[in-house]
This record gives C-alpha cells, sequence and structure tokens, in this order.
C-alpha cells in the first residue's frame, strides 16, 4: 500500500508556496526591459509557509 508523506514546512494554503510573483506592467524601461511590479502573498507576508497556530486558529 503507498504511504503519504506530509510536507516538512507547513506551505501557506493561499500561494501553495509562491509567496512572491513578478507582474509585468506592459510599459517599458528606456532600455528596452519590461517594468515589473513584485507582489506578495498577505496571508504569510511573503515567507510561503505559516506557523502552526495560525493554521490551526483557521481551522484548516
Amino acid at each position: 500500500m503507498p504511504q503519504y508523506t506530509r510536507a516538512r514546512s507547513r506551505i501557506c494554503p493561499d500561494c501553495d508556496g509562491f509567496p512572491r510573483v513578478a507582474i509585468t506592467t506592459g510599459q517599458h524601461t528606456p532600455d528596452g526591459r519590461r517594468l515589473t511590479v513584485i507582489a506578495a502573498c498577505r496571508s504569510c507576508d511573503g515567507t510561503g509557509s505559516v506557523p502552526a497556530a495560525v493554521l490551526t486558529r483557521t481551522g484548516r
């Protein structure tokens, strides 16, 4: 029978461990590169993991 192992770290359920993303604005810099904006997950404050107490409090 297969044995399922849990992840060693507590991955944020909202961002699935990808806490920061770069979003292009559609504009270009003078040298031709695209302008990007960095967005961070609000739930984990950009860390990608949450403490166990937060998961217990929210019921997840």
